[in-house]
Parts: structure tokens; sequence; C-alpha cells
């Protein structure tokens, strides 16, 4: 495995991250494809043999029973202080509570709790709000994320999907007030949504901000042929809203991956991925694994090194996106 910092920050991650939202189940309402936590042992396993040391969960991922999984985890194959632990809040946790979700100082304060004790640690690595929140002053929740950060509930803080104004609104606001600052973006990006090229990227390099994708395979898109369906690409209802409208455009694009896995002679995946590693901005993409060969593909594609004319091809046949992700 490799390893690099987060951004300009000092902590160390995996140059590939575990994302454990397939892995949870419950009263939640965990998606079809989800698996239990008997199913999910052998990922966080293999995960920690391979070198992985960064897992990304969230509060609202199945009510919560994703960090419980991860806590488990983590308890039964690895040593806290060895692994990077990242989650995230926004999110809806208790229907009819009108401070049951948001990212207000009330909301964070008990979502932090809430997380550390489903968790089952004392801190995380690394906090993230999962959306921007327009219902909050930006003021207070930063103070607040501030809070959290001096308390020692957190030693970093994130954040995710938004405009890059508000971003930098963000960032400013930290630096103008001495608050703990953001040293990371999880935002979506991969070889079918480009889009965050324009300004978030470019804002982030700018700004010393690791960059950790969420969606780096286009929710299994790049993995696989065009025309292949799988029980997620039946049933995913949130991956039809991000590219159901492009995916003509989008085959090109797959296309090309398999021509050039084809010519390597490996997987779509470690194409897809790889082409993440050849951008300055990104720190470690957010893999999902339901299976554990993709898994042992994430972990060999960190070892793929595209040249420059790889890379032009991928990106040669996109076409903008309307935004999304983020609304």
């Amino acid at each position: 495995m490799k390893y690099v910092n987060l951004g300009r920050s000092g902590l160390k991650v995996s140059r590939i991250c575990l994302g454990t939202m397939a892995y949870a189940n419950g009263a939640g309402g965990a998606h079809p494809w989800a698996l239990d936590e008997a199913a999910s042992q052998p990922f966080y396993k293999r995960a920690i043999e391979a070198g992985i040391n960064f897992f990304d969960t969230a509060n609202v991922y199945s009510f919560g029973t994703s960090e419980e999984f991860l806590g488990r985890a983590i308890a039964k194959y690895a040593r806290r202080d060895e692994v990077v632990i990242a989650t995230k809040v926004h999110g809806e946790m208790r229907p009819g509570d009108p401070n049951g979700k948001g990212l207000s100082r009330k909301a964070i304060l008990t979502e932090i709790d809430n997380s550390l004790r489903r968790l089952g640690t004392d801190y995380v690595d690394l906090y993230q709000i999962h959306r921007y929140d327009p219902d909050v002053p930006i003021e207070e929740t930063l103070e607040a994320l501030h809070d959290v950060v001096k308390s020692g509930k957190a030693r970093y803080i994130g954040a995710s999907s938004m405009w890059a104004w508000q971003f930098m609104q963000a960032l400013a606001l930290q630096n103008a007030n001495g608050w703990a600052r953001f040293v990371s973006m999880q935002n979506h990006l991969n070889l079918i949504y480009r889009e965050e090229e324009r300004e978030m990227l470019p804002l982030c390099r700018n700004q010393g901000i690791g960059v950790i994708p969420w969606s780096p395979l286009a929710r299994g898109r790049l993995a696989r042929a065009p025309d292949e369906k799988t029980e997620r690409s039946e049933t995913d209802k949130f991956g039809t809203y991000l590219y159901r409208k492009t995916a003509e455009a989008d085959r090109a694009v797959i296309e090309r991956v398999g021509e050039i896995a084809s010519e390597r002679g490996i997987s779509r995946g470690q194409v897809a991925l790889a082409w993440h590693f050849s951008k300055p901005e990104v720190s470690a993409p957010i893999i999902g694994a339901t299976k554990l060969v993709q898994l042992e593909d994430a972990i060999a594609a960190v070892d793929v090194t595209l040249s420059a004319d790889e890379v032009k091809r991928l990106e040669e046949p996109y076409v903008p996106h309307p935004v999304s992700g983020f609304f």
C-alpha cells in the first residue's frame, strides 16, 4: 500500500479509502445490495491486511449501523491508533425531530457524541459535513466544528459536495476567526463526471485541500461493460438520478476504459481508479466493495500508473454534464 498526506495536513492516509455505506442493515433501510455484519467482516479484514488505514462512513448510513459495524471491525482487526476513521454529519437521523438533521450547533454536538458511541471510540480522525446546510448560518456550523476539534472528539474536519464559492467562503471564515480548518473535500468525481475540474479541484490545489472523491467508479458503471446489469444497477435510485440523462454520452468513455483495460491486461476498475491517481489534487478515492474481487481490484490499482497518452485517451470522449450530486 502507498500512503499520502491528506492535503497539506500531516495526516497520512492510504491511497485508497474503504467506504462502508454498503456494510449496514436493520431498521435504517439499507440498500438492497448491502451486506450484513457477518458478510462484511472479510472486507474489513482484507483491507487492513492490505495496508488500507482509511475508512469512511456516515451517521446516516442505515441510521448508524454502518458506524456500528465499522467500530466493531476495527476493534477486532486493528489497533485504534493505526487507522483513520472518517464519518459525516448532516442527514436526517430522527424523523419528525426538527433538530434531528442538518448542521446547527445543536445537531453537530449531538451527532458527534452519537457517532462516537456507535463507533466505540473517543474520537474520530476526520469529521465531515455531508452536505452544505443553507438553513444554518455557516459561521454557526464552522464554530461548532471548531469546538468539536478543540474538545478532542475529532482530529481534523472535512467537507463534502458543495459549490466552490461556498467552500472558499468557509475556508476564509475559518482563517479569519482562527477556527479549525477543513483539510479535505469529499466530492463527486470520476471519468464520466468531471465537472469538479472546473473550479473545485483548482481551488483545492490552491488551498492545500485533500480530495477524496466519492463514487470514483460511477456506482460501478466504469467497472463493467456498458450493457452489463447488476443488482445494484437495477435498484440504485441515486445512481439512476446521477447518470440516467447522460448515459449515451457516457457510453463512449466507458468503452474507452474497456479498450485500455484490454490493452493493459487489467480490469476496467483498475484503469478507472488509476485515472484518479493521475490527478495531483486527489489523495484517496473512496471505493465501495460488495465482492472481494472489487476490493482486490482497488488494491491492485494503487500500483497502476497511466501514461499521459492513456489519460488523454480516457478523457477525450467526455462531454460537459449538468452539475449533480449535491442538491
